[in-house]
């Protein structure tokens, strides 16, 4: 069994990476290894590499971290309260946030993303797209059926 490693590297937050998937998900503080990081590099990296769409590695990721979180229950003992559904309640924002993005993006198009530099696509939509300047309409100022 390979060993897990959690690390965080601000400098390379211009890529599309471990790193900045840590950064959106708020689990930079990896000095304690797993008693602090949510999430392994090797199992960001996975997801990053499975699925060809960034928001989707997101919310898988979120998912698994939403599903240890739904066992922890709260916890009083003495003076001390640990209230652990405060975890759950923020992550599951999360999730119904991206899920909610995911389910509109399957209603309509959503600009594309290369995973490569993280730069958008143009849209496959876009206005004019149907215009046919060879035929109809003003080119140059003139209409294209002068002088026939």
């Amino acid at each position: 069994m390979m060993a897990e490693t959690y690390t965080y590297n601000p400098e390379c937050l211009l890529e599309a990476g471990k790193d900045t998937m840590r950064f959106e998900l708020g689990d930079t503080m990896v000095e304690g290894g797993k008693m602090t990081a949510y999430l392994s590099d090797e199992e960001i990296t996975a997801m990053i590499a499975k699925y060809n769409s960034w928001n989707l590695a997101k919310f898988k990721l979120v998912e698994s971290v939403l599903m240890r979180f739904a066992y922890e229950v709260d916890t009083k003992t003495g003076p001390l309260e640990l209230d652990l559904h405060q975890r759950y309640a923020k992550w599951k924002d999360l999730y119904d946030d991206l899920k909610k993005e995911a389910d509109n993006a399957d209603a309509a198009p959503a600009i594309s993303v290369d995973m490569t530099n993280r730069k958008p696509r143009p849209p496959y939509f876009y206005e004019g797209m149907h215009d046919n300047h060879d035929c109809i309409g003003l080119r140059g100022g003139h209409s294209v059926f002068e002088g026939r």
